[in-house]
């Protein structure tokens, strides 16, 4: 079963709970930690308000409060979708990682290297390995930050350059990866980097373009932008509450179901990217900054991924030690 087709059965389901209901005038709130401006506010949710607006005739809308507005920090978007705080949210699934384990493994460094790569192997899992981790929301999209580099107050292209720098990894789950490059892995939500570079608190983190310039601007506090490094993935979710999506009409259900999974990943995965495409070009044109875009060499790289696969066989150890002793079966499921 595709993943797009999972929220079509999930709605069946609950239908059977239901009687059949004719569509009313319904709103549904959209709660995300980042601001106005930020792209997936833009991009995938303004097509997604437009769409079942469109598609029920104005009779399903949503609200959008950004910038924490119904709760501050990105920590408790799932807890939040769960409880009803907001009927959907948008998060970051290493903020939880106990909730998603599985999912997890969609960060370490792979085959992928854009969003919209890593939304596509994410999507072909879904159903065998990720499913049963959503059982208490309905999922709207998983995508992900695609982090194709390190923003840094020094230069990070090298083993040399790496060694004993304190980063910001996507997840604490990748912390043997840094390790094995020689650096001291800091954990610290994207909310608090900028700090953290600014003061010193932290040497670099993983990074998209897009942390670089407005509305993140890390290119005020860092001089290096390096390229070439093993890249990490933040899996972004976008779930609803199950209950208020149990509770909507036949007709606006549906609507949702044909919008959910493959259409909505997709979308929201095409404004990373293309936020990270505008941003690369702003940083290429970019005056008085004081900061450059330097690439890590093929020989570097290659003891990097070498440091990768050390740290792989550590993560998988651990999640056996868990009791998830399938973990390489679904990280290579992922990067097959």
């Amino acid at each position: 079963m595709s993943f797009k087709r999972f929220g079509m059965a999930f709605a069946f389901a609950s239908a059977i709970g239901f009687s059949a209901q004719t569509a009313s005038s319904d709103e549904l709130t959209v709660a995300t930690f980042v601001p106005p401006q930020h792209h997936s506010n833009t991009v995938m949710f303004k097509w997604f308000g437009e769409e079942i607006e469109k598609r029920s005739g104005g009779s399903l809308t949503m609200k959008l409060f950004p910038a924490g507005q119904l709760g501050a920090g990105p920590v408790q978007q799932y807890k939040r979708a769960v409880e009803g705080v907001a009927d959907i949210t948008f998060g970051v699934s290493a903020y939880t990682p106990a909730i998603f384990p599985k999912t997890m493994l969609a960060i370490p460094p792979g085959k992928a290297t854009s969003s919209a790569e890593a939304t596509q192997r994410i999507l072909a899992v879904f159903d065998e390995h990720l499913a049963d981790e959503y059982s208490d929301v309905k999922v709207i999209a998983l995508t992900t930050a695609a982090g194709i580099a390190i923003a840094s107050t020094k230069d990070m292209s090298t083993l040399d350059g790496m060694k004993g720098a304190k980063i910001v990894p996507y997840a604490a789950l990748t912390t043997p990866i840094i390790e094995a490059m020689g650096a001291v892995p800091v954990q610290m939500p994207v909310t608090e980097m900028y700090t953290g570079l600014s003061t010193g608190t932290i040497d670099g983190a993983y990074a998209t373009a897009n942390n670089m310039t407005p509305p993140w601007n890390f290119w005020d506090v860092s001089t290096h932008f390096v390229q070439n490094v093993p890249v990490q993935h933040a899996v972004i979710f976008v779930v609803m509450n199950r209950e208020r999506y149990e509770g909507l009409s036949d007709e606006h259900r549906a609507i949702i179901d044909d919008l959910a999974g493959e259409a909505a990943s997709m979308k929201l995965a095409s404004g990373f990217d293309g936020a990270d495409k505008k941003s690369f070009m702003m940083m290429k044109e970019a005056s008085g900054k004081n900061f450059e875009i330097v690439t890590v060499s093929d020989a570097e790289r290659a003891k990097m991924d070498a440091a990768v696969a050390a740290g792989l066989e550590t993560i998988f150890a651990d999640y056996n030690e868990r009791g998830i002793t399938n973990a390489k079966e679904i990280y290579d499921a992922i990067n097959k």
